[in-house]
């Protein structure tokens, strides 16, 4: 809130130091030189101060990260004496030993249930809040800016998506930034017309990859209809010229079409959350062939608990901040999540190993495992850098083999690559007793997949998903030798079925945001959803 009052107060003063000569310049200039002039200077001061609010924000990080333990102590202390709900006895100290003894390790959907109290929950929030919002938001556009110069340029930049990719976008100065998506506008639609209007974008924004997914499946199914409301003016002046580019850009099929329509396109922007790994890769395969991206941080359980500085670097990579909320690391151990271990703090992390995040907020003052499992690959000051690489929640287990969603992920992508002209675009996982499919058969996976260049799928490839399952997973290949597990069954189902049961968890009251894309259902209505759709 201080640096977000300091913003302001400095805009107000660079206004009123322009505002003179402005009025003197303005009565000697055309309109139309007005208009360009008077745009160019808000650009101008609008850059000016990102600069500085970033320069601030970077010095501030660089400080917190070269003192981790100090920077832990303040935001768990932070987090004390602001903690909402009933009187906390830990408000006021600053023990660690005592706030371990005192708050058990909880998961978050044991907190959901005590919040809730056993009702439905609140819509949960589809804003952040909070100093780490801003610092994530203001550092990323100044990594971004450092890696593509000009995306940030008057008109280089378009969103395509209600959400944002940014963690709380800027007041006034955000559209002076390079943005050509109408302000306030959240019809999908209109933002994506407004984006093909534009054929000198260097930028697309998206709220998350599976988001960004569903709009290039939306523009190659009514790429007709936007071509004619582009050479109709639909809105805005007629352009029949790119309407006609838009409509051969399509006839050319997915693979680089971005690239098409947009010549000077660098840089996809998406925010970073669960289970979108196979939606970047699906963009980057087709649609988004030869396009870089970037996520200025990465989104858990609605919160934001990763910065990523290094747009340059392979991505993926994220540094953990120290400040609130507390940040705790919990040691994973092979086939052995749910026994008590005690958690470190950030500057006790050590490279290679594999940590699930606990937090502490003043919201609801538990030390929430979120489920979220990252590996730290490097350090930054005193900060793990690290790699979010699987979620414990999404892990199939039907004889208790344990099947992790980075494993099961990586089996299935196996798989695949032996389908000839298949390309993956989602997929989901049930176990079979959510559909009570077992009919007298051993426990086994349904495993939902969407493709692109495949309209049939023999049973000679669906058994290679087994195969390749049994190859990742020595205990699962056990099982399946017993015959303690059925094989799994691998069932096509056709485009949009993804779509549907997107829009069916962003319906849920308690859906989080960025919504994290399930890849294991637990519910029977959402697996039935996707079992109406099933093709082949």
């Amino acid at each position: 809130m201080l640096l977000f009052l300091l913003l302001c107060l400095l805009l107000l003063l660079l206004l009123l130091l322009l505002l003179p000569p402005l009025a003197m310049f303005r009565q000697q200039q055309p309109q139309d030189a007005r208009l360009s002039w008077l745009a160019s200077l808000q650009y101008r001061v609008a850059w000016r101060a990102l600069c500085w609010a970033a320069a601030w924000q970077q010095q501030r990080l660089e400080q917190s990260t070269l003192h981790v333990g100090r920077s832990q102590q303040q935001a768990l202390s932070w987090c004390l004496q602001r903690a909402q709900g009933p009187c906390c006895p830990l408000r006021g100290s600053t023990d660690l030993s005592a706030f371990r003894n005192h708050l058990p390790l909880t998961k978050a959907s044991q907190v959901q249930e005590e919040e809730s109290g056993g009702q439905l929950p609140p819509p949960t929030s589809k804003q952040y809040h909070g100093e780490a919002s801003l610092q994530a938001t203001l550092l990323g556009l100044a990594a971004l800016n450092n890696a593509y110069p000009e995306v940030l340029a008057p008109g280089g930049t378009a969103r395509v998506t209600p959400t944002s990719p940014w963690p709380r976008p800027l007041p006034w100065p955000w559209h002076a930034l390079g943005h050509v998506s109408p302000r306030g506008a959240k019809d999908p639609g209109a933002l994506l017309l407004a984006a093909l209007r534009s054929p000198g974008l260097r930028a697309l924004e998206a709220g998350t990859a599976v988001e960004l997914l569903d709009v290039f499946l939306g523009l190659e199914a009514n790429g007709e209809e936007l071509a004619e409301a582009v050479a109709a003016g639909n809105p805005g002046a007629p352009l029949p010229r790119r309407a006609a580019e838009l409509r051969e850009a399509l006839q050319q099929g997915p693979r680089g079409l971005a690239l098409r329509l947009w010549p000077k396109l660098q840089v996809v922007v998406t925010l970073d959350a669960g289970g979108q790994a196979e939606a970047v890769a699906a963009l980057e395969a087709l649609w988004c062939q030869g396009l870089a991206f970037f996520s200025p941080a990465y989104a858990a359980s609605g919160g934001l608990v990763g910065l990523n500085l290094w747009p340059e670097q392979p991505r993926g990579l994220y540094l953990l901040p120290p400040g609130a909320p507390f940040t705790e690391l919990l040691p994973v151990k092979e086939g052995a999540q749910e026994e008590a271990a005690s958690t470190v703090l950030l500057a006790e992390a050590q490279e290679g190993k594999e940590y699930e995040l606990v937090l502490t907020d003043h919201t609801s003052l538990s030390r929430c495992r979120l489920g979220d499992v990252v590996r730290v690959v490097g350090t930054h000051n005193q900060c793990p850098v690290v790699r979010f690489i699987y979620r414990l929640g999404q892990t199939l287990s039907v004889r208790g083999e344990d099947i992790g969603e980075d494993m099961f992920s990586e089996a299935l992508g196996r798989a695949v690559g032996q389908w000839p002209g298949a390309k993956l675009l989602d997929h989901g996982c049930v176990e079979n007793s959510i559909l009570d499919s077992s009919k007298g058969s051993a426990p086994h996976y349904e495993v939902f997949v969407e493709l692109r260049g495949l309209r049939n799928l023999s049973e000679e490839n669906r058994d290679k998903l087994d195969r390749c399952l049994q190859e990742a997973s020595p205990h699962y290949k056990s099982l399946r030798f017993r015959g303690s597990v059925g094989p799994a069954r691998v069932h096509l189902v056709g485009q949009g079925a993804f779509r549907a049961l997107r829009a069916a968890l962003a319906g849920c009251p308690s859906s989080p945001f960025p919504p994290e894309m399930p890849r294991v259902l637990r519910h029977r209505h959402l697996a039935q959803l996707l079992q109406k759709r099933v093709v082949s």
